[in-house]
């Protein structure tokens, strides 16, 4: 056995017996990695044991093992790395600045396994044959996607998407070039307006990023109420609930889809409501909460494409959806015009004044000239 094999069966066995989550309780683990480096550095000076060279780097390769994701971890540490994909154990790819690269690293099929089952311990989610895919959130807010054979050929497919925040408000985006000055005074006014947002483009387009920017113009008086499939969005705002999705148990039951998390919250008095991607049959709900003055989101890969899907999906909720009447709702997306939020009368919280409508109106339409 190698000194880092040993350091590490000595170093697991301590968490063990102390009953220590190496996940969470990270000093814990580090303090003890320590003490048993030093133990063992003593020991090979009067036993026939492996020198350690470099200390310090030993000790890191322990506690990543034990308490982090093995050999993943210096990728996740890495600050210029974007995504980590495994297409099989040979096979581990990042991205940095847009760019895939073919990694050095080699793994086995069970430390694949180890490692998906490491990462999903906190997330309270499972993957089985029963249920192929898995979508989570790691503790630094990373997405993790997962599918297992036979839905993939022969070895397990793993993403690791970071989530590398460069930007929170719209200002950013203009300092890094991403928008000029009047497109963010344009957006950050159809924001305070109460207009309804589309957010559309491609994979790694930096949707979520621009999402979380124009979330940071809604005012601080007002209730935001997010619904994601898995946690992504990071809103600095006082009053912000986030929900996300929950996968069936093993019995089956205890599903919550997206479209529950839209009714639900409906029912959380929101000033806003926030919705990551839109793939099927809540895209009805939505189109309810907007007749009734809230903003809704769709990922699409064009403005045309995501006002296409709205006026599609809601065919997916059920016989007859078609004929309640969604497509007007979903053709204001195609006018060139924006269209200022409904106010519910019912409701005098949410009643703008028309006055301060036409205001906002006519401050976004110089703003656009």
């Amino acid at each position: 056995m190698s000194a880092q094999d040993i350091i590490e069966t000595e170093v697991r066995d301590i968490v063990r017996r102390q009953s220590l989550d190496p996940l969470t309780e990270h000093a814990a683990v580090r303090r003890i990695v320590a003490d048993v480096v030093d133990r063992y550095d003593e020991r090979s000076l009067i036993v026939d044991l492996p020198v350690v060279e470099e200390p310090d780097e030993l000790s890191s390769e322990v506690f990543n093992a034990v308490a982090g994701y093995g050999v993943l971890q210096r990728y996740l540490d890495d600050p210029s790395v974007e995504e980590i994909w495994i297409n099989e154990p040979s096979r581990v790819f990042i991205a940095r600045n847009g760019r895939s690269e073919l990694t050095t690293t080699v793994l086995t099929a069970d430390e694949v396994r180890d490692l998906v089952e490491r990462m999903l311990k906190t997330t309270g989610r499972r993957i089985d044959f029963s249920t192929p895919f898995v979508d989570a959130m790691l503790p630094d807010g990373s997405r993790l996607h997962v599918a297992i054979p036979d839905i993939t050929r022969t070895h397990w497919a793993v993403n690791v998407r970071k989530f590398v925040v460069r930007a929170t408000y719209l200002e950013d985006l203009v300092a890094f070039g991403t928008l000029t000055h009047q497109a963010a005074r344009f957006l950050e006014a159809a924001v305070h307006a109460g207009l309804n947002v589309l957010v559309a483009g491609g994979t790694q387009a930096g949707k979520t990023t621009l999402l979380n920017c124009l979330a940071s113009a809604v005012p601080a008086s007002e209730r935001v109420v997010s619904c994601e499939e898995v946690f992504e969005l990071k809103i600095k705002l006082p009053d912000w609930v986030a929900m996300q999705t929950r996968q069936a148990n093993l019995e089956g039951t205890g599903e919550l889809r997206l479209r529950h998390l839209v009714k639900e919250a409906l029912r959380m008095r929101p000033s806003r409501i926030i919705v990551g991607e839109v793939r099927a049959e809540e895209c009805l709900d939505l189109l309810i909460a907007l007749n009734s003055g809230l903003p809704w989101c769709v990922k699409a890969q064009c403005r045309c494409d995501g006002a296409k899907r709205g006026d599609l999906l809601p065919d997916q909720s059920g016989p007859g959806r078609r004929r309640a009447g969604c497509g007007p709702s979903t053709r204001r997306l195609r006018s060139a015009r924006p269209q200022a939020r409904v106010a519910d009368r019912r409701d005098p919280h949410r009643q703008r004044p028309q006055r301060v409508q036409r205001q906002a109106a006519a401050r976004i339409r110089r703003l656009a000239r």
